[in-house]
This record gives structure tokens, sequence and C-alpha cells, in this order.
């Protein structure tokens, strides 16, 4: 039987209008953990520290193992 390939997926965002507070990073990373948890699970682990990685970046990478 042949071995099976790891695959995953990346998706790269250009963000126009990052969150420019906590509060407002909070509720997006909310939003992403719902659409893509493994880059919190395998990252920073909690909501309120990756909320923190979001203020003023405007590029977002999602990636699912």
């Amino acid at each position: 039987m042949p071995e099976e390939e790891e695959q995953h997926a990346d998706l790269y965002l250009s963000i126009a209008a990052p969150p420019a507070t906590l509060d407002q990073a909070l509720h997006v990373a909310a939003e992403y953990f719902a659409f893509c948890p493994d880059n919190i699970w395998q990252g920073p682990g909690s909501l309120a520290a990756y909320a923190e990685c979001l203020v003023d970046v405007d590029s977002w990478q999602f990636w699912w193992d």
C-alpha cells in the first residue's frame, strides 16, 4: 500500500483595513477561529493572544493541516 502524502492548504490575504485596537482584533480573532482554528491552536493558543497578533497587521495567513 502506498504511503499517503501529508497535505495542507494555505490562504494568504492582504488586509486593507486591519483592526486598529485590541477590542476590534478580538472580534476578528473569533471569526478567524471559526474559519481556521489551526492558526490559534497551533499558534498562540488563545483568542486573546492571537488578537494581539492581528492589530495593525495588513497581511494574514490561514492554513489547514
